[in-house]
C-alpha cells in the first residue's frame, strides 16, 4: 500500500537531518510557551488509542494538539471495539475517516505496526514492547539543550550509560544513539539484556558490569525494573537489579558533570536514590517537561501539510 504521507514507528523512520529540524522546531515551540504554534493545526483532530496508561505520553500529547489548535480524543479499550475484538486493520481503516492522525500506547509493537499498515493518516508509536521512540527523543532534545549547544553534531561523541532492565526504551536509545553518532553502554543482568535485534542494529557495548558501563559517561540513564505488564516479577525483579542501582557511587564513576534521566515513573530508593534523583546532576524533570515541546515539534512534522 503507497503512502503519502510519514509514520513514527521506530526511531529510525526519522534521519539524523530530520531530528535536527524537529529539535530545532521543539526549541522554538518551548520558547514561546503554551501559545507556541498556536492556530498551526486547526480543524485537525489526534486520536490518542491508550491501550497502556501513561502520565507524561497522554498528557503531552493531548495538550500539545491542544495548544496547536487541534482537538486530541483519548480512546481507551473501553470505548474502541477493540476491546470487542474488531480488528486493527478495520480500526484503522475506519478511524482515517474520522481523525487526521494516530497516536498509539500498544502492547505490542506488531500491533502498531498493522494499525500503521492500514491507516491512510500518519500513526505515531507512544510505546510499544519493542519501543518508545517519542520518549527517546525528548530525551536526546534535553541533551542537545543541555550539553550539544543546540546543534546536532555536539552530541557526536557524548557517552551514554543506561543500567537496568534491556526493555523498549533501551532499545530506542540504542538505535538513537548509533543514528547520532553518540556513544553507548548497556549494562544489564544476565538474561535482562536489550534484545539482538537491536544491538545488531546499533553500536552499542552490553555489558554486565555497571561500573565499567558507568566510567567516564556522560549520561546515567535508568529506567523502571519491572516495566507494565511484568509487575508480578517486580520483587524477584529488585533482588536481581539492585547493583544497577544509579546511586552516589555509581556517579562517582562517571564523568565529574555527568547528567542523570530518567523516562519515569521513576521507584525512588529501587533504581535510582532520592538523593541522585534530587540531586544538582539531574535533569529527570527537565525530560519530562521537554515531552510537550518535542510532542509538538512531532505533530507539525506530520500533520501540518496534509
Amino acid at each position: 500500500m503507497s503512502k503519502s504521507h510519514k509514520d513514527f514507528l521506530s526511531v529510525l523512520d526519522f534521519s539524523k537531518e530530520e531530528v535536527s529540524v524537529l529539535f530545532k522546531e521543539a526549541a522554538r515551540l518551548k520558547k514561546e510557551g503554551k501559545q507556541g504554534g498556536a492556530g498551526s493545526l486547526a480543524g485537525r483532530t489526534l486520536a490518542l488509542i491508550m491501550q497502556k496508561p501513561s502520565t507524561r505520553t497522554t498528557v503531552s500529547f493531548a495538550a500539545g494538539m491542544a495548544q496547536l489548535g487541534g482537538t486530541p480524543l483519548i480512546l481507551n479499550s473501553q470505548e474502541l471495539q477493540l476491546k470487542r475484538g474488531e480488528s486493527l486493520s478495520d480500526t484503522a481503516r475506519t478511524l482515517s475517516q474520522y481523525v487526521d492522525g494516530i497516536m498509539i500506547r500498544a502492547n505490542k509493537q506488531d500491533e502498531i505496526e498493522e494499525l500503521a499498515r492500514f491507516a491512510s493518516i500518519p500513526v505515531i508509536n507512544g510505546l510499544s514492547d519493542k519501543e518508545h521512540p517519542c520518549q527517546i527523543l525528548s530525551d536526546i532534545f534535553t541533551l542537545w539543550e543541555a550539553r550539544a549547544g543546540g546543534k546536532i553534531e555536539g552530541l557526536k561523541g557524548m557517552k551514554i550509560a543506561y543500567l537496568g532492565d534491556g526493555n523498549n526504551v533501551a532499545h530506542s536509545l540504542i538505535l538513537a544513539a548509533s543514528l547520532l553518532g553518540m556513544e553507548i553502554s548497556v549494562a544489564s543482568p544476565k538474561g535482562y539484556e536489550p534484545e539482538k535485534e537491536f544491538v545488531q542494529k546499533g553500536k552499542v557495548t552490553v555489558l554486565a558490569d555497571p561500573l565499567k558501563a558507568a566510567a567516564g559517561a556522560d549520561v546515567l540513564y535508568t529506567d523502571v525494573w519491572a516495566s507494565m505488564g511484568k509487575d508480578e516479577e517486580r520483587e524477584k525483579r529488585k533482588e536481581i537489579f539492585m547493583p544497577y542501582q544509579v546511586n552516589a557511587a555509581l556517579l562517582a564513576a562517571a564523568s565529574k558533570d555527568a547528567r542523570v534521566m530518567h523516562c519515569l515513573p521513576a521507584h525512588r530508593g529501587e533504581e535510582i536514590t532520592e538523593e541522585v534523583m534530587e540531586g544538582r546532576q539531574s535533569i529527570i524533570f527537565e525530560q519530562a517537561g521537554n515531552r510537550l515541546h518535542v510532542q509538538k515539534a512531532i505533530l507539525l512534522y506530520l500533520l501540518k501539510d496534509l
